[in-house]
């Protein structure tokens, strides 16, 4: 079993952008996430950092400060670096390759948002093989109104969760992955 940790679309427009991340908010989701990476780093786990550019919209025009990393996560030690244009992080890009290159079985998801890029990635990986863990509290969302209704983020990202957990991951908290690998930390 070799692990890599996914760290999805932590980019400025989910802090201070149109689609601000609600729930959890940024400030803990982004605290727990560069834990992850530390100790991803210390485990020798490949850490790869999505990165969403947008090729229609207002949102994640690349070479925008929307578009562009979260400072911390931009100062922060990665393996590799791929860039997406669909929610999976699959699509038409080489992740599959890097997972494959490093021998990777198990995927652990991180990042914005929860029920978006990195379900989507998720059940990707799921059907691709790999075994999932998807970390709770270092994903999140935002509150959505539509033409089919209204949804709280809290409500969406537990919602989110839920289906991730009847099959395609295991949905576990920061700190209970951290205790799992303290030991070779």
């Amino acid at each position: 079993m070799k692990k890599a940790l996914l760290v999805i679309d932590v980019q400025n427009e989910y802090f201070t952008g149109m689609l601000k991340v609600t729930y959890p908010d940024t400030k803990s989701s982004l605290h727990n996430i560069l834990r992850l990476m530390e100790t991803a780093r210390k485990n020798h786990m490949p850490v790869i950092v999505v990165q969403h550019t947008g090729l229609e919209g207002k949102s994640f025009v690349k070479g925008t400060d929307g578009w562009e990393l979260h400072p911390l996560l931009a100062a922060a030690e990665h393996d590799y670096y791929v860039e997406k244009t669909k929610p999976s992080s699959f699509y038409k890009t080489q992740l599959e390759e890097i997972l494959q290159q490093e021998k990777i079985t198990d995927v652990v998801i991180t990042g914005y948002m929860t029920q978006m890029c990195c379900d989507t990635t998720a059940r990707e990986a799921f059907h691709k093989g790999y075994s999932v863990e998807f970390i709770k509290d270092a994903t999140g969302t935002i509150d959505v109104k539509n033409e089919v209704g209204v949804i709280s983020a809290k409500e969406l990202h537990h919602a989110a969760l839920m289906a991730q957990s009847l099959r395609f991951s295991k949905v576990i908290s920061t700190e209970g992955w951290l205790e799992k690998h303290e030991l070779y930390s």
